[in-house]
C-alpha cells in the first residue's frame, strides 16, 4: 500500500479532481492519511506487530520497549537462551518476595506492568549485553505519499480511505458534508470492529464455528 493511491482514490470520493481548483492540497491529504493510520494503530494496536529482538537495562528487573512502541504483546525468549514465560507481579510477590534483589541471569520469567503498556518487568535482573525477542504495536511512522506502508496489510487501503475522507469532510465548513463525515467515520470504525470479531474464527486452535456446532450437538 502507498498513501499517493489513497489520496488518488480519495480525490474521486471527495469530487476534488479539478487540477485548476482544488479544495484539498495533496499535503493536506497525506497529512490525512497518515492520522487515519495513527487512528487504526491506537483502535488496533495489533495491526501494526513489530517482532524482534530488544536491548535489555542491565542491573534491574523493569524494562522498557523502544520510543516507538504502542504496547508489549509478548515475551517470546532470551536471545541465544531459553524461552521466557509469562507469568505475574502478585505471583511473584507473594511466593518469593525477593525476587527483584535476584542475582542478574538469564530471564526466565516476565510480568506485565499493571500501569504502563511500554514497561515490563523480568525475572531475574538482566546480566550485561542480554537481548530479549518480542512483539510489541509498533506506531506507524509518517509516511511518504510514494513510500511503502510497511506495517499495515494491504487489506486495510479500505479503512485508511474511509479515514482520510472521514477527516476530510470534517474540516469542511459546508453543513451539507456533515453527514458524510459520520458516514466515512461509522464505515472506518465497523470495519476495524468487524475483523476483530472475524478473529474469533480464524486465530483460535479450535475456531468459534466448531464450538458452537458442539454446543447444539
Amino acid at each position: 500500500m502507498q498513501l499517493g493511491d489513497v489520496i488518488t482514490e480519495a480525490r474521486i470520493l471527495l469530487q476534488d479532481t479539478n487540477t485548476s481548483y482544488q479544495r484539498y492540497s495533496d499535503s493536506d491529504l497525506l497529512g490525512f492519511a497518515n492520522q487515519a493510520l495513527r487512528r487504526i494503530a491506537v483502535l488496533r494496536p495489533d495491526l501494526f506487530s513489530y517482532f524482534g529482538a530488544i536491548d535489555c537495562l542491565a542491573g534491574t528487573v523493569i524494562q522498557s520497549l523502544p520510543s516507538d512502541a504502542i504496547r508489549l504483546m509478548e515475551v517470546f525468549s532470551v536471545v541465544g537462551g531459553g524461552a521466557v514465560r509469562e507469568t505475574n507481579r502478585e505471583t511473584m510477590d507473594d511466593t518469593y518476595p525477593t525476587w527483584v534483589s535476584e542475582t542478574a541471569g538469564p530471564a526466565v520469567n516476565w510480568m506485565r506492568h499493571p500501569r504502563s503498556q511500554t514497561k515490563f518487568f523480568i525475572y531475574p535482573q538482566a546480566p550485561a549485553n542480554q537481548q530479549l525477542v518480542v512483539e510489541y504495536a509498533q506506531a506507524p511512522s509518517t509516511y511518504e505519499a510514494d513510500e511503502p506502508v510497511d506495517l499495515l496489510p494491504d487489506a486495510y487501503y479500505p479503512v485508511v480511505l474511509d479515514g482520510v475522507i472521514f477527516l476530510a469532510e470534517s474540516i469542511d465548513n459546508e453543513h451539507v458534508n456533515a453527514g458524510r463525515a459520520e458516514l466515512f467515520q461509522r464505515s472506518f470504525a465497523e470495519a476495524l470492529a468487524a475483523n476483530m470479531q472475524a478473529r474469533e474464527l480464524t486465530d483460535k486452535e479450535r475456531s468459534a464455528v466448531e464450538e458452537k456446532n458442539e454446543k447444539a450437538r
